[in-house]
């Protein structure tokens, strides 16, 4: 009876302990902004703390993400933590050691080294990983399922562009353009420019006022991996958004590749005189990354086309800049520049789902389980408020009427590079599940900080109002034309299997170009028709047809799946 009597005496002990534990909650159940650290099932993280190891294939500093605040939020919510390592050097050679060897970090968020990575079956299945413990996943991605799926019905990778919620269009500039530095217009009076001739007009009539400054007109980016920054250019001027190598039809829906098209011809022959001017940077076939960004940053370059997550860096350097000086004579316009007057520009993206691309668990993985539920626990709109907003208060904050915003301060801090990288706006914003960009939380607020107009009102600065004034406008973008509904776009975005026909057709002809178009811009203006004939002929031996009808008919099979036929 004693016995009987201490074990009942002991078991009650247990649950008052018990009760009395989950009525307080504990010190330690609160994460760093005042959330209770759950996952996203809402089920207490207890599991053992882990880091797993986690390649991005760009550019970056190689950190721990419980290094950062919000990857520290992300830690005490769910027990992990990640390893991060960026590529340094070639894409294509590092993701093959890591096949050779077939030993791959848990995760990786691959570039165009995708396509050999399932071929050589580097990822996982996720599809029971996402039923059972992913139901943030499948609200976010299930609506693109048809769209993510591979041939044998399983999802490799969560793509990184899922619009939630209602879309929204970017205030700024956060695709390609043709930039100019913004003295040059304040010298000129603030001129319109829309086409080609007159932009490149521009730059000479500047460079020839200047002649003391050491000035480099025009510069372009041509590096192994970044290449497409050079050879895009074209459809851009002709009115055609980024499907890649390609012009799809708007009526027919017809591919057409157009590196042996009179629009590739005309943009190298405008270089071309450039170059024969001694306005075109001969260095842009040799110079790095790092070289073409110090370049832009350096206030020299008058122009160049680029895409603005591309150049942001040296961008984002010369805001800063500004904001010290007050001065942004050296900061650059972004104009939606065209071949002839009559051509509609489309710079602007319309809503899109890319999904050729995105993150994927690597057959390596050591706990597949615990990465899904992290990845889980991301895709909460408190999470990505966390991951694009930062902390209420510290970060943004909210008016009476529920609407998110910065203040002049937190704006400016937020946009330096070291408060990005401590902070972790810089590793969480993009390359893991999310909320894809134009997407917006139920009370209306933009998930993404740059596309919530008060945001963008506030972060202008003199200098950019008084720009936006001189041409009529209240944001950047509402001086290009808005996008035309592409249900395919983009068309980039088509896997293409690694070793078939069409992606041999892309290499041999990225291989040809590589090879011509230095030849063709650095050339004697003489020798120019003789150099694009010859490549034409070469260009014309790689089978172009069979490529344009693949691409073709899988844009008609995007149409299909996007409509749900």
């Amino acid at each position: 009876m004693r016995k009987h009597r201490f074990w009942l005496s002991c078991l009650t002990v247990v649950m008052m302990v018990s009760i009395l534990s989950a009525c307080s909650g504990g010190s330690n159940s609160k994460s760093e902004n005042g959330d209770a650290a759950k996952s996203g099932n809402g089920e207490s993280q207890q599991e053992k703390k882990v880091t797993f190891s986690y390649f991005n294939a760009a550019a970056g500093k190689d950190i721990n993400t419980n290094e950062t605040r919000i990857g520290k939020i992300f830690e005490d919510q769910t027990g992990v933590n990640f390893k991060i390592e960026h590529l340094v050097g070639d894409e294509n050679t590092k993701v093959g050691t890591f096949i050779a060897s077939n030993n791959y970090p848990d995760v990786i968020v691959p570039g165009i080294s995708i396509d050999k990575l399932l071929s050589a079956g580097a990822f996982i299945p996720l599809n029971d990983l996402i039923d059972k413990y992913g139901p943030n996943i499948k609200r976010v991605y299930e609506p693109y399922y048809n769209l993510m799926k591979a041939k044998d019905g399983n999802i490799y990778f969560l793509p990184l562009s899922a619009v939630v919620g209602k879309y929204i269009s970017a205030p700024d500039i956060e695709q390609g353009a043709f930039w100019i530095q913004r003295r040059v217009l304040k010298e000129a009076g603030y001129p319109k420019i829309k086409t080609f001739n007159q932009y490149l007009n521009l730059i000479r009539d500047f460079v020839k006022k200047h002649p003391d400054e050491d000035l480099t007109g025009y510069i372009a980016l041509t590096t192994q991996d970044k290449f497409f920054s050079f050879t895009n250019a074209p459809m851009h001027l002709a009115g055609y958004p980024n499907d890649g190598g390609v012009i799809i039809d708007m009526k027919t829906h017809q591919a057409n590749d157009y590196a042996d098209d009179d629009i590739t011809k005309r943009y190298l022959q405008e270089l071309n005189k450039l170059n024969a001017e001694g306005l075109f940077d001969k260095s842009s076939f040799v110079d790095n990354y790092d070289q073409y960004l110090a370049k832009i940053a350096g206030g020299k370059v008058v122009g160049f086309f680029d895409y603005r997550w591309q150049a942001g860096q040296a961008l984002n350097n010369l805001h800063e800049a500004t904001q010290k000086s007050g001065n942004d004579d050296m900061e650059y316009m972004a104009l939606p520049i065209v071949y002839d007057e009559n051509i509609k520009d489309q710079y602007l993206d319309p809503p899109s789902f890319v999904n050729n691309r995105g993150v994927g668990i690597s057959v390596s993985a050591k706990d597949p389980v615990r990465i899904i539920k992290y990845f889980n626990n991301l895709l909460t709109d408190e999470n990505q408020i966390l991951s694009n907003w930062g902390i209420k208060d510290e970060t943004y904050k909210v008016d009476e009427k529920g609407r998110f915003y910065r203040t002049p301060e937190q704006i400016a801090q937020t946009n330096t590079d070291a408060f990005r990288e401590s902070f972790g706006f810089k590793y969480f914003e993009y390359s893991w599940p999310r909320y894809g960009s134009g997407s917006t939380i139920p009370d209306g607020n933009s998930v993404g900080a740059g596309r919530q107009p008060e945001v963008a009102q506030t972060s202008y600065l003199d200098g950019d109002k008084k720009l936006l004034k001189a041409y009529g406008a209240k944001t950047f973008s509402e001086m290009f034309a808005a996008p035309d509904d592409r249900p395919w776009y983009p068309a980039w975005s088509i896997q293409i299997e690694q070793g078939s026909p069409a992606q041999i057709f892309t290499q041999k002809k990225s291989d040809l170009q590589r090879k011509y178009f230095p030849k063709l811009v650095l050339a004697n203006p003489a020798e120019f028709e003789g150099l694009w004939g010859d490549y034409i002929k070469e260009f014309n031996k790689l089978g172009a047809a069979d490529y344009e009808k693949l691409i073709t008919d899988e844009v008609a099979k995007k149409i299909d799946l996007v409509q749900g036929k």
